[in-house]
């Protein structure tokens, strides 16, 4: 094929609505027609992404037979300049690990420039800076020329930071950044088209020019003999008046058609000059107009007043447009999986674009309900994968001491001990966690790990292997990056591995395990150019890393339902198109903050706009929206706030809401009609069939089924919520104990019992101890025995030095009065005539000189006031009681002289029980009769019978279904056998 010579450069187009590598490749076989076979395969097509290549390649292939012309990616300029001897280009990850070091120094030398935890996140972006400014040509001095009058002190932390390039580039003589090196290749190409120009059709196709080098490329092609561009969706409808003003860039980069401007203006053409490429016609003509007149740049809107009336085809534009306004993200996935599964069904070919991916999650989840697994082009990410997600866990070990919930995560994942004892290995650790929830440690190690095993059937070496692998393997300080890597990898693979010496793990199979292991073995050729770091921040760099990798490794993907980012979609075609997350910030996505330049000071560089994104994404919305069938999709509120519609979508509804006289308002219900349709059937396919709530449970279980043991602290529990009772000892349910132990309120009593126990037995032996400093030393000897966790180490030292004094001074009157003689004291009493069991441990019981006994209990919350005790809190109350019937066998039926709480929070209180309103004679009767009340077959143990506030929560609340009814419903007996 050649094309007829002619003085101007060549620009040719291809129109919104047309599949623009199909009209690429029937252009360039009309223009071989007539032509020897051989003349198509001189041609040189280059395209700009493998996408686009893959995709002509088929087109060809389908018909008619002809000799393929030799199709090139852009990047494949590097094989000719390696020919042109220029020098390699740096592995990317090498220019990362060493930006990263000379940032490390700078803010070591200079701490007040940043924080040592964004290092990473510095190190990017300047890389990023870098690219841009060796991609547009932009030298470091012309950075320093710039003008920053008003903003000296910021500009001058900026400086040192750009200055890293120079001393950057000086380390690397041998070899260029690739930005820089794609740009150096095309100057010497473009040299040597000037000083030789091919005389075979070279045709560069799909590309915008949105970046410098390839800019400059493009304008080379199309003034060569035999060269042409060929533009993707090219405004036709746009009046020549409106292309010049897109002359700012300040002003009109945002716009889609602002890089085609700038190609022609560069050119010295105008739009007149481009041809169309091939005859084919958009889906939709008077659509195209109508998109055209509403993305026209914001100074000239007001071309809305006059040509917005000679709009005539309104109802023919927008009749295959549905809009869909979700009133929330789930409602907004729900719908086009519904439209999805009809396009399925229809058999149609149907895409989802969109470039939100929590959007694309919730898609592909929603028709997985009908066994439709959709095409998705971006894959899943790396670091979401089973193997990103191992070698995170396995980093995460060097990082901090090993938690339960940590080891567990690890345990459980399916690449851990995958081989044919995995069946054991998860026998094993649901035991251990089961270990783990009762009895700890919070931080298990190589101790506790020993006694579980002790007197159970393991495998063998399952322990062995346990403790090797998560035991201690917190690194502190720094390490050098080969090391950590090596650490890495070889812990990771025998935790796959297993405890069986003959299996072998799973780790690096399959596609998402080979690409993690690809991430790992370049991580580890360039380790030696990454210094040393600590774990945190070998921890975020493996992150990093896994974050940027991508699988497809989909079992059976349903064809012809498609999900697309916008780049996939500049060279797809479908018969539905459904634009979702059509809302600001998502598309287009919000500009990301600039550390470094503004928008004059970049303009004034000549670096790119934070617009140019924006500007690209237009292009691909005016691309995607010109589609035979189209679909708008947005949700009105996210989880935290209400949304704004997209401005491209703001612009289309707020211009047919303007054309009253041409049919805009009507067209613009109906397409909110065919919306609501769909959101109709998504929320009628989501409605929950209606069911009776519950009624407040009562349960009468049969007599020989009741409990006939408490302890003395369930006895307010039966008043208050005798459910809890049932649900405890008739249906013998209990609550699972934390996976994750905390430094709780439960702790806290243990811990604070143990200290004042130890402390009042030491003062038995030596009274001289009875001093606020040895009161405060056997405190914090306790708290580092028994307290891992240092900050609460240190509140509850701190709690205890604020009582101290307090306590001393009660103690001497305490002791004074009686002799401590018991602490943590068991006893039972059995209550007749139904031979019913009452339990409880005092925690202290003094004696006085006429063998009376004085009761303590110590409280690390407020103590109940004696109103409660009359009423409730009868737990003093009922080991009085209890003592007086001879619980306690060294006591034998003592009688109490006193009872009273200490509340161990400042300040001190000390709450006596009232015994002399409520004597034990009258407690033992009223408990007496309230466990008799329970032996009658007809009284039921009603659930939050009189709880102390609805605030509080119970154990059992969700077994009774509490919240289906209020405090006001009354109870629903109901006779169990």
């Amino acid at each position: 094929m050649r094309f007829e010579p002619q003085d101007t450069p060549r620009l040719f187009s291809v129109p919104c609505g047309v599949d623009f590598p199909r009209a690429l490749v029937q252009g360039m076989i009309e223009r071989a027609s007539g032509q020897p076979p051989e003349a198509l395969a001189k041609a040189e097509l280059i395209v700009n992404t493998s996408r686009m290549a893959r995709r002509v390649r088929d087109l060809f292939d389908r018909g008619p037979s002809v000799l393929l012309p030799k199709i090139s990616l852009l990047t494949d300029l590097d094989l000719r300049a390696t020919l042109r001897g220029l020098p390699p280009a740096l592995p990317p990850l090498r220019r990362r690990l060493e930006l990263s070091q000379l940032v490390a120094k700078l803010l070591e030398a200079q701490p007040d420039l940043a924080a040592r935890s964004s290092l990473y996140d510095l190190s990017d972006s300047l890389a990023a800076l870098f690219d841009e400014m060796q991609g547009e040509g932009v030298s470091t001095d012309t950075i320093r020329a710039l003008d920053v009058s008003d903003m000296s002190g910021h500009w001058a932390r900026a400086q040192q930071f750009i200055a890293i390039a120079d001393d950057f580039a000086t380390t690397h003589e041998n070899a260029m950044d690739p930005q820089e090196r794609q740009r150096q290749a095309v100057l010497d190409l473009i040299a040597e088209w000037d000083e030789t120009p091919p005389q075979h059709p070279i045709i560069l196709a799909g590309s915008t020019g949105s970046r410098g080098t390839t800019l400059l490329l493009m304008e080379a092609i199309a003034k060569l003999p035999q060269g042409a561009v060929v533009l993707p969706g090219f405004d036709e409808d746009q009046p020549d008046h409106v292309w010049q003003t897109l002359s700012d860039a300040l002003s009109s980069e945002d716009h889609p058609q602002y890089r085609f401007f700038k190609l022609m203006q560069d050119l010295e053409m105008g739009p007149r000059d481009v041809r169309r490429w091939t005859d084919a016609n958009p889906a939709s003509t008077p659509r195209n107009r109508l998109v055209s007149l509403a993305l026209r740049p914001a100074p000239v809107t007001d071309a809305w007043m006059r040509e917005g009336p000679q709009l005539r085809d309104i109802d023919s534009a927008t009749s295959e447009i549905t809009l869909v306004e979700a009133p929330g993200p789930r409602a907004e996935a729900l719908a086009i999986a519904l439209r999805l599964r009809q396009a399925a069904e229809d058999g149609q070919t149907a895409a989802l674009i969109t470039p939100d991916r929590m959007l694309t999650r919730q898609v592909s989840a929603a028709l997985d309900r009908w066994d439709i697994l959709p095409d998705d082009s971006a894959g899943q990410p790396l670091q979401l994968s089973p193997p990103g997600r191992f070698l995170r866990h396995v980093a995460e070990l060097f990082c901090k001491p090993l938690q339960t919930d940590a080891l567990l995560t690890l345990l459980k994942h399916p690449l851990c001990h995958d081989g044919a004892g995995r069946g054991d290995h998860l026998r094993h650790t649901r035991d251990l966690e089961l270990r783990l929830r009762r009895y700890g440690p919070p931080f298990p190690d190589h101790d506790s790990f020993a006694a579980f095993a002790v007197g159970r059937d393991l495998m063998p070496g399952w322990t062995d292997w346990l403790a090797s692998c998560f035991a201690d393997k917190t690194t502190q300080g720094e390490r050098h990056l080969s090391e950590w890597v090596s650490q890495l990898r070889d812990l990771a693979e025998t935790i796959s591995k297993g405890s069986q010496p003959a299996e072998a793990g799973g780790l690096w199979d399959k596609k998402a395990g080979r690409e993690a292991l690809k991430v790992i073995e370049n991580l580890q050729a360039e380790a030696p150019y990454g210094g040393a770091m600590t774990a945190r921040d070998f921890a975020d760099l493996l992150r990093a890393l896994l974050s940027q990798g991508e699988v497809r490794d989909r079992d059976a993907p349903y064809g012809s339902i498609l999900i697309w980012g916008t780049l996939e979609a500049r060279v797809q075609g479908a018969d539905l198109v459904i634009l979702g997350g059509l809302n600001e910030g998502t598309w287009p996505e919000a500009a990301a903050p600039d550390p470094w330049l503004n928008r004059q000071l970049r303009h004034k560089a000549g670096l790119l706009l934070p617009e140019r994104r924006i500007g690209l994404s237009a292009h691909d919305f005016q691309q995607a929206i010109a589609a035979p069938e189209v679909w708008l999709t947005r949700a009105e509120r996210t989880d935290e706030a209400d949304t704004v519609p997209s401005r491209w979508l703001n612009r289309m509804t707020n211009l047919l809401s303007g054309l009253p006289d041409q049919g805009g308002p009507g067209a613009l219900s109906a397409m909110k009609a065919r919306g609501q349709m769909w959101l109709g059937r998504a929320e009628a396919l989501e409605a929950p069939k209606p069911l009776a709530p519950a009624q407040r449970p009562a349960p009468r279980p049969p007599i020989a089924a009741r409990p006939k043991r408490l302890t003395i602290t369930e006895i307010p529990r039966l008043i208050r919520d005798p459910y809890a009772i049932y649900a405890k000892h008739v249906l013998r349910l209990r609550p699972l104990d934390p996976l994750v132990q905390e430094p709780d309120a439960l702790l806290r009593g243990i811990v604070l019992h143990k200290i004042l126990e130890d402390f009042v037995k030491g003062t038995l032996e030596d009274p001289n101890t009875l001093t606020v400093d040895h009161f405060l030393t056997c405190a914090a000897e306790q708290l580092e025995a028994q307290v891992p966790w240092p900050v609460a180490r240190a509140l509850w030292q701190a709690r205890l030095e604020r009582i101290a004094e307090d306590f001393i001074a009660g103690e001497r009157n305490r002791q004074a009065r009686a002799r401590p003689s018991g602490f943590e004291v068991s006893g039972k009493v059995r209550v007749t005539p139904h031979d019913f069991e009452i339990a409880g441990t005092a925690d202290r019981i003094d004696v006085d000189e006429r063998g009376g006994l004085h009761l303590f209990d110590y409280k690390t919350g407020d103590p109940p006031s004696e109103n409660q005790q009359k009423a409730f809190e009868k737990q003093l109350l009922i080991e009085a009681a209890m003592a007086e019937h001879g619980a306690f066998e060294i006591y034998g039926e003592g009688r109490v002289e006193r009872a009273l709480f200490l509340g161990l929070k400042a300040p001190l209180k000390e709450v006596p029980a009232p015994l002399q309103d409520e004597p034990p004679a009258k407690v033992w009767e009223e408990l007496s009769k309230l466990i008799g009340a329970y032996f009658e077959p007809e009284q039921g143990y009603s659930s939050r019978r009189m709880v102390f506030q609805d605030s509080q929560i119970g154990d059992y609340d969700h077994l009774a279904r509490y919240g289906e009814w209020d405090r006001s419903a009354p109870a629903n007996p109901e006779t169990l056998t």
